[in-house]
C-alpha cells in the first residue's frame, strides 16, 4: 500500500464524524422514522428526540448522501430503504447495532494500547442486547457465504459434523441444506443456543441440525465428528487459548475426520490484508487476548496438536487432518 500524504492523514483522522453521525442515525432508527418522507419535527416527535439537534442530524445525513431533502422534507435512498428501514425483507439494522456498540470499544483503543488487553467494561457475551446485535450481524454476514463453505468444505462426505462457537447455526444449516444425510451440532454458550435455534426451527431442520450448551474455551467437544468447524472463533482467543482448543478438535474428530478454520488470515509480516490487519485492534478493545494470525502460526499451533494434511483452502480457510493410525 502506497503511504499517505499529510492530507489523506488527516482526512482519515476525521472519519469517526461520518460513522458517528451514520451510527447515531441507526441506533435512534432515523430512516425508519424518516418512512416515505417526513420533516425534521415528525422525525423527531416519532424518535423521541429533540427537534433541533434532530434536523442538524438530519441535514448532516443529507449532506452525506444517506438521506435525500427537498423543500424541508426528508426522504429514504434506495439503499437505507432497502437496508435500514423496519420492515423491509433486507433490513440490517439488528445486525449493525453491533457496530453501533463497537464504537465505544474503540473509543478506548488508548488506553487499551497501554494496558495491553481491552478496558472496557459492561459489555459482552453476557450483555443480552449485546450478543443479539452480535450474533445478527454473524448471521446477516455469514449468509452471503455459508454455502459457498459448504461446497469447498465437501458437506456432501459429512455424516457428523460439530460447529464450535456456531453463533447462530448458519453454517450447520448450510451444510445440512448441502446433504440430506448429515447432522450438525451447534456448540454455544446460552443465550446464543437460544437464538440458534431459532433459525434452525425457521429452516424447518431441527431433526438434523441441535444446539449444545458449552464452553469452547475449556469443555470437552465430544468425539466421533467427521468435520469439525471453527469459524470465526480463533480470532477472539490468545494463542494460549487456541492451542488448547485445537488439541480438544483433535480428540472429537474420528481418525480421518476434517478441520475447518475459517477466519482472517495474516501475510507473516502481519500488515496485510489490511482487513486482517485493522481486526487485530479490533480484538485488541474487545477481547483479553485476542488477535489475528499468520498461515505459520495456525501451521505450527495445528502440528502440535497432531494433525497433519494441513492445507490452505482459500484465503480465509485453512483445513487439516486427523490422519488414521
Amino acid at each position: 500500500m502506497q503511504p499517505l500524504t499529510f492530507d489523506e492523514l488527516q482526512s482519515k483522522m476525521r472519519g469517526f464524524q461520518e460513522s458517528r453521525i451514520l451510527l447515531t442515525a441507526v441506533e435512534l432508527d432515523l430512516f425508519t422514522h424518516v418512512g416515505t418522507g417526513a420533516n425534521a419535527a415528525e422525525v423527531a416527535r416519532r424518535a423521541g428526540t429533540d427537534p433541533r439537534a434532530t434536523e442538524v442530524l438530519l441535514n448532516a445525513l443529507a449532506a452525506i448522501g444517506a438521506l435525500l431533502k427537498r423543500d424541508g422534507t426528508f426522504f429514504n435512498t434506495p439503499a437505507t430503504a432497502q437496508y435500514l428501514v423496519a420492515g423491509s425483507p433486507d433490513c440490517a439494522r439488528p445486525a449493525l447495532m453491533h457496530t453501533v456498540h463497537l464504537f465505544d470499544s474503540w473509543a478506548t483503543l488508548t488506553r487499551c494500547v497501554r494496558s495491553g488487553t481491552a478496558v472496557r467494561a459492561g459489555a459482552g457475551a453476557e450483555d443480552s442486547q449485546w450478543t443479539e446485535s452480535f450474533i445478527e450481524a454473524m448471521h446477516w454476514r455469514a449468509q452471503k457465504d455459508a454455502a459457498e463453505l459448504a461446497r469447498i468444505g465437501r458437506a456432501q462426505d459429512v455424516r457428523r459434523m460439530l460447529d464450535v462457537g456456531g453463533g447462530s447455526g448458519v453454517y450447520s444449516i448450510a451444510f445440512a441444506r448441502a446433504n440430506p444425510a448429515l447432522h450438525a451440532e451447534v456448540l454455544d454458550r446460552e443465550p446464543v443456543t437460544r437464538i440458534a435455534r431459532r433459525h434452525i426451527l425457521a429452516e424447518g431442520l431441527e431433526d438434523r441440525v441441535t444446539t449444545r450448551v458449552g464452553d469452547l474455551t475449556r469443555d470437552d467437544l465430544g468425539s466421533g465428528y467427521d468435520l469439525v468447524l471453527l469459524s470465526a472463533i480463533c480470532h477472539m482467543l490468545s494463542p494460549e487459548e487456541n492451542r488448547s482448543l485445537l488439541a480438544r478438535c483433535f480428540r472429537a474428530l474420528a481418525p480421518g475426520g476434517r478441520l475447518l478454520i475459517r477466519d482472517f488470515i495474516l501475510d507473516p509480516e502481519k500488515t496485510s490484508p489490511p482487513q486482517a490487519a485493522l481486526f487485530a485492534v479490533n480484538m485488541l478493545v474487545n477481547t483479553r487476548g485476542g488477535s489475528t494470525y499468520t498461515e505459520e502460526e495456525y501451521s505450527a499451533w495445528l502440528r502440535e496438536a497432531g494433525f497433519a494434511g494441513i492445507r490452505r483452502e482459500a484465503a480465509d480457510l485453512i483445513a487439516a487432518v486427523r490422519a488414521a493410525p
